[in-house]
């Protein structure tokens, strides 16, 4: 009986879903401060980490990606290929320079680091399929570190368009 109580209250929560309030996912106001830390290899990461925000992925700076990526990067994201070439490639297709390269541009909300892993988490950008409405969710890149360099990537990517985009808000 627990458990069709549990499940009833479970489908009205999602039944009334669009009438609850939603925070709005935000950047903190200086980003690139969350890429540092106190013990030395999580700096060395997050520093790494941050270097591919900025340069490979804000700045298109695909030439330089030997400096941050392995030559095996391994990618869990079913959009793109494994391996650096793979990775040059597909972004070098899909994005375009950023008009500043200076400082991190991206809105980013937490940076974490353990062992080999950092994980940058930033808001992600929605439109709501029925009713065109804009929202905010949360997105995620989580890259493991070899010598300074990905050498594997995560994140949330799906093949089926979401209507949702991580980075900057939709003009």
């Amino acid at each position: 009986m627990k458990t069709k109580m549990k499940l009833a209250a479970l489908a009205a929560l999602v039944v009334s879903a669009p009438l609850l309030a939603q925070e709005p996912v935000e950047g903190v106001d200086d980003p690139e401060s969350l890429f540092t830390d106190d013990d030395p290899q999580l700096q060395e990461n997050k520093q790494a980490a941050l270097r591919i925000m900025r340069e490979l992925l804000q700045c298109n700076y695909w030439d330089q990606a030997e400096n941050w990526l392995t030559e095996r990067y391994i990618q869990h994201n079913p959009n793109v290929a494994s391996g650096r070439d793979g990775v040059v490639a597909f972004f070098s297709s899909v994005t375009e320079p950023s008009e500043s390269c200076e400082e991190l541009e991206t809105p980013i909300v937490a940076v974490l680091a353990d062992d080999d892993l950092v994980t940058v988490v930033w808001p992600l950008y929605c439109t709501h399929p029925e009713t065109g409405e804009q929202y905010t969710s949360t997105w995620f890149d989580m890259w493991r570190f070899v010598d300074g360099r990905a050498d594997e990537h995560w994140d949330p990517a799906m093949k089926t368009p979401t209507g949702c985009s991580p980075g900057s808000p939709p003009n």
